[in-house]
């Protein structure tokens, strides 16, 4: 059946899935996605849509939408299926008397999603408690697990589960101590806002409750009327450079393997584009969160081709203040920066030229 895909995704932007097929199991999972690849039906797997934009023509293909559900406990290993809310089971983990992935409540998504962004906040990544993945195999058609090691973890948002299609996530490994303490805090903000300092620790729940607040603070856990959180979070990665120009040598760095990192929320502020910017941008459908640069937000009937042509509005103020190029953290579906713009946005930028 057809369906719309701004319906699955937390921007609420897209056009219409061709075939949408429901997944309640690990069986239809693979059904699914095996018959469409033997039939040359290109394929998207959608969890929670928390970090994906599909484009106003929609997906001409068959997106399944993973909904299996289950979370088995045996000693200290937790075993979740791909299709269970990613905070829920945090919540349920702290509730068995787990912890570790408290610093990590209030991320948006499916369980399935997180091995494939690596997720990490506030100091803690997903692959710090991660043992293994069970995946379809869209190669060989076999389901196996791929240890943590196997996975190409490298720092926040990587994996070889998002650089390649192949694999299918259909389960997710965890082992996590029994604990009531935090693991020792790593994000200097969040040690701050518990009164204590990075090193220390404190009581999970605390700590959860307070990642919650703080994330609460930034628009960063969904509401459905609060249109800040109308987004994929972050839109923008952080740069990493080979080596900083000069018009950004006053910008916070910060080390990479790959080279310096740079804070985009920091540039896109800098160059001009403050939390709640694009009121006056277009029809005003599309805007900067007014709780911090880095989320773009739907305030309400947006298009993604509104949304790709202010994103590319941002990344061209940007270039033109530091000759930095800024690239999307979320995953964008038959869209890009380089779309054309509306034609209507086209007459009004003419209009107040």
């Amino acid at each position: 059946m057809r369906k719309s895909l701004s319906e699955l995704t937390t921007m609420r932007v897209g056009g219409d899935a061709a075939d949408y097929v429901i997944a309640d199991t690990t069986d239809d999972v693979v059904a699914a996605v095996r018959t469409a690849d033997n039939s040359g039906v290109p394929v998207l797997i959608v969890g929670g849509g928390s970090n994906l934009v599909v484009g106003d023509g929609g997906f001409d293909g068959r997106v399944v939408h993973v909904k299996t559900r289950g979370v088995r406990f045996g000693g200290d290993d937790v075993h979740v299926e791909a299709g269970e809310d990613w905070d829920p089971f945090v919540a349920t983990a702290l509730q068995e008397g787990f912890g570790g992935l408290e610093p990590l409540s209030g991320v948006p998504g499916s369980v399935g999603g997180t091995p494939i962004q690596n997720v990490g906040a506030y100091g803690a990544l997903v692959s710090q408690f991660l043992t293994a993945v069970t995946v379809y195999d869209r190669l060989t058609g076999a389901i196996r697990d791929i240890p943590a090691s196997k996975c190409g973890f490298g720092t926040h948002r990587q994996s070889i589960f998002k650089a390649s299609d192949r694999y299918v996530v259909l389960r997710v490994h965890f082992t996590l101590p029994r604990t009531t303490t935090s693991r020792p805090l790593a994000y200097a903000g969040l040690a701050e806002r518990l009164g204590t300092t990075v090193g220390d620790v404190a009581p999970t729940q605390l700590v959860r409750d307070t990642v919650l607040a703080m994330r609460r603070e930034r628009g960063m856990v969904l509401d459905a009327e609060d249109h800040d959180t109308w987004s994929v979070g972050s839109f923008f990665i952080n740069p990493v450079l080979p080596a900083v120009p000069d018009k950004a040598r006053d910008c916070p760095t910060y080390p990479d393997v790959a080279g310096t990192k740079l804070p985009a929320a920091w540039l896109i502020h800098q160059a001009g584009f403050a939390p709640g910017y694009g009121a006056d941008w277009g029809r005003g459908r599309v805007r900067l969160s007014s709780k911090h640069a880095l989320a773009v937000t739907n305030r309400g009937g947006a298009t993604t081709a509104e949304l790709m042509a202010f994103a590319a509005h941002i990344r061209a103020g940007v270039e033109r203040a530091f000759d930095v190029r800024l690239g999307p953290e979320c995953d964008l579906v038959n869209c890009s920066f380089d779309d054309p713009a509306p034609d209507w946005l086209q007459d009004l930028s003419a209009a107040g030229s």
